[in-house]
């Protein structure tokens, strides 16, 4: 059976038209059998505070869905009535799945220390999925979008995490302690998300460095980032890396353009 798997950065919702609009989100995905979304967001004040995790689930009620938020900061909590009411602004990467999640993890990648302009938490959400082809690992990633520095070290970050999965274990080992089976340690895996750098950048060429890990995407054509205020270029922002083995079996790459909820676009390929 084949595997549809789609990345999009959602960017809270929020589309080309400055509208917010979470069911031209679930639109453009519907097809897909793995999801990766970035920019997932509770209590933004661009979308009026919209819990995007909870629609997005309630969204898909028969598909699994694990959640990770690595930026995650009070945004005026308080206390009525002797009871406290949490008011949060929490940001990052979704990954829902037509399987079942056997395991996930939520890794935090490097930052440095930046205020002249945002510099949010970055992470990658792991997703450990049961598929009619095996045990895959699926991550959603995302990389800041400022500075090449911060990136190339959130790089070296994520090539450790995906290409050491076997050596750590993953997200938990020693279930023979209570009569249960080890997770499988696939090997297979797929890097899905908003890297913020184009094909032929230092960074691009740092991910694919040694031939370890391959750009699975590069057949797919054009932008996947547009200015809503049309003052810049469309950019190639997004893309899919994997293993050799499974970046084999990949085929029908495409880039929606026709989607217009976030000003990325979805990011398709197949397994075959």
């Amino acid at each position: 059976m084949a595997i549809r798997c789609v990345s999009y950065n959602i960017q809270y919702g929020v589309g080309m038209d400055g509208r917010y609009d979470l069911a031209r989100i679930v639109d453009a995905v519907a097809e897909a059998d793995v999801i990766a979304l970035q920019e997932v967001t509770r209590g933004a004040p661009w979308n009026g505070g919209a819990d995007l995790a909870a629609g997005l689930t309630h969204a898909f009620p028969d598909r699994f869905a694990a959640t990770h938020f690595p930026a995650d900061v009070d945004f005026g909590s308080v206390v009525v009535d002797g009871r406290a009411q949490e008011k949060r602004f929490q940001f990052g990467n979704m990954v829902i799945s037509r399987w079942p999640l056997t395991a996930t993890r939520g890794h935090l990648l490097p930052r440095g220390m930046r205020t002249s302009r945002l510099n949010l938490q970055r992470g990658a959400l792991e997703a450990l999925v049961a598929t009619p082809q095996g045990a895959i690992r699926f991550y959603s990633v995302h990389l800041d979008h400022i500075d090449t520095g911060e990136r190339l070290a959130q790089i070296a970050a994520l090539r450790s995490i995906a290409l050491d999965f076997g050596r750590d274990g993953g997200a938990i080992t020693g279930l023979g302690e209570f009569g249960f089976p080890e997770l499988p340690l696939p090997r297979d895996f797929l890097l899905m998300g908003d890297f913020n750098f184009m094909p032929g950048s230092p960074e691009h060429e740092a991910m694919l460095a040694d031939g370890a890990i391959v750009d699975a995407s590069a057949a797919a054509p054009g932008p996947s980032w547009a200015d809503p205020k049309g003052l810049e270029p469309g950019k190639r922002l997004d893309h899919c890396f994997a293993n050799p083995d499974l970046a084999a079996r990949i085929g029908d790459c495409r880039i929606d353009a026709a989607a217009m909820g976030s000003d990325h676009k979805p990011v398709w390929l197949t397994i075959g």
